[in-house]
């Protein structure tokens, strides 16, 4: 197996199949941030949430970014709910984890490699 790049593109360059399905969808509807309206963001959260049962859902662009979120949304529920002191929340890892490359989460990361 080629590996094309590390965790993100490991299915190789320009795969027939790939290039069709990127094509097709480019054509719906590129990436597009929360930041602008999108005619089709509440489509897809209706789906989305009824899809797997849920009541609200947070769209993410990547894996990293989806980390952080839950770190701050765990956080102020920690403070808010749970009464935590201030400044007294800790979070608890599992060794052999890789979630990405920020400087928040990459400190989570047992690799030693990952940290330089």
């Amino acid at each position: 197996m080629i590996l094309s790049g590390y965790s993100a593109v490991n299915q190789g360059h320009c795969h027939p199949k790939i290039i069709e399905a990127l094509t097709a969808q480019a054509q719906q509807l590129t990436p597009t941030s929360r930041a602008f309206h999108s005619n089709l963001l509440g489509e897809y959260e209706k789906y989305v949430t009824a899809y797997f049962g849920y009541d609200k859902v947070l769209p993410m662009n990547t894996g990293v970014e989806a980390v952080e979120t839950a770190l701050k949304l765990s956080r102020k529920w920690g403070y808010e709910v749970k009464k935590v002191k201030e400044d007294h929340a800790v979070i608890v890892t599992r060794e052999g984890n890789f979630h990405g490359r920020t400087t928040g989460v990459i400190a989570f990361s047992s690799d030693p490699s990952a940290k330089k």
